[in-house]
């Protein structure tokens, strides 16, 4: 593949990874609304977050033999379909046998494109690009939301307004990635990386094994970051509804806000890690992280809790594609592949684990487990980065 031909390939990557997002930021703002009008256990969004997670770790684990036999196009083609499908189940869903196998389609349509798409960028692009490839997960993470929010106005049932319009965004993206398959014949020939940046390496190229100490803590990073980013943003709402007096409508406002910040932290990342490197850039993202963590769980009222889920957003930005682009430097080569599929498969393990957690405790505690355990995690993610760097 010419360079040009590359250039034209990102703008279907980044497609790709909106398409991916589009389901992740929907549900934590439909719920409030859906198991009212099903009838179902206000703790039943993490079940159902866990059975599409664990799935879609499965497919994240199988990845690379998936893609090495069909290509990265058909997989992200086939990936967007299936959300889509999942989707229109979601949005058409009179019980809870709907959701639950509208969960399987989603797991399985997310794994392996995640996955494929970051060990392509990883191993092709600068980093900056892989920051925006999550910035583009961002868009689509805000987006769900978004709409989500605005069809939760219309009605006492406005979720499923919210899920059909959110089907039919992702049929199209669908559609167009299919009609694109060309683009995605052969990879590009030659790795992408920007001279400033390689000459930025705070530490001479690491060579660790996947199954080393520095592969179980990356693996494990991936794990924490993830189920904290999607605890947030499952449950933050319904955090904001009972404890802060906020209406659903303005909650999932706030939990739109959130995923805006992550997706502009991502935008601005990548223009900030060729100056500074990955590893400066996500130890310095962390401790704003943190700020905004313990001000969610200390301020009230909308809009300090708005402006805390904005900073915590903008913090934890850089974490995922920051760790995703290093992992090339951290290991030898032959593990790269097999690591960034680890990591993801660990990413949607902790997606699923830390946001089911929390939903028990919510059942049979408080609610206030939600802003406590964002704190905790952020903490966990600072001592794993610094030991991750020592050792690589």
């Amino acid at each position: 593949m010419s360079d040009r031909q590359a250039r034209w390939l990102l703008p279907i990557i980044y497609l790709g990874f909106i398409s991916l997002g589009l389901p992740d930021g929907s549900l934590g703002t439909a719920w409030t609304q859906l198991h009212v009008t099903l009838g179902l256990p206000v703790g039943m969004a993490g079940p159902l977050l866990l059975v599409a997670t664990l799935i879609g770790a499965g497919s994240a684990l199988g990845s690379s033999r998936v893609i090495g036999r069909f290509g990265t196009g058909p997989v992200v083609g086939l990936s967007a379909g299936l959300t889509g499908a999942g989707l229109l189940l979601t949005a058409n869903a009179p019980e809870a046998a709907w959701l639950w196998s509208a969960a399987v389609l989603l797991g399985i349509g997310a794994g392996a494109v995640d996955a494929g798409l970051n060990g392509f960028v990883a191993k092709h692009y600068e980093a900056r690009h892989m920051s925006w490839l999550h910035a583009c997960w961002g868009i689509g993470a805000t987006g769900g939301p978004f709409v989500m929010a605005l069809a939760l106005a219309t009605a006492a049932d406005g979720w499923r307004l919210g899920y059909g319009v959110l089907a039919g965004v992702q049929l199209v993206l669908a559609t167009l990635f299919l009609t694109t398959l060309r683009l995605w014949q052969r990879a590009p020939y030659r790795s992408h990386v920007n001279k400033r940046e390689a000459g930025l390496a705070e530490v001479s190229p690491a060579k660790a094994r996947a199954n080393s100490e520095a592969g179980i803590i990356s693996a494990g990073l991936f794990a924490v970051y993830v189920g904290i980013e999607v605890t947030a943003g499952l449950w933050v709402a319904l955090f904001l509804v009972l404890e802060r007096g906020i209406s659903p409508a303005l909650a999932g406002g706030c939990v739109t806000a959130y995923y805006a910040a992550i997706t502009g932290g991502r935008l601005i990342s990548g223009f900030v890690v060729g100056r500074i490197g990955n590893r400066r850039m996500v130890a310095g993202a962390l401790w704003l992280g943190l700020a905004g963590a313990l001000g969610f769980l200390t301020f009230e009222g909308f809009w300090l809790s708005g402006l805390s889920l904005i900073v915590l957003g903008l913090g934890i930005a850089a974490v995922y594609p920051g760790l995703m682009h290093e992992v090339p430097r951290r290991f030898v080569a032959e593990d790269v592949q097999p690591m960034i599929g680890r990591q993801n498969s660990a990413a949607y393990l902790g997606s699923a684990i830390v946001p089911i957690t929390a939903g028990w405790f919510i059942q049979d505690v408080s609610v206030w487990v939600v802003p406590l355990a964002v704190v905790v995690g952020v903490i966990i993610m600072q001592l794993g980065v610094w030991r991750l760097d020592r050792i690589t």
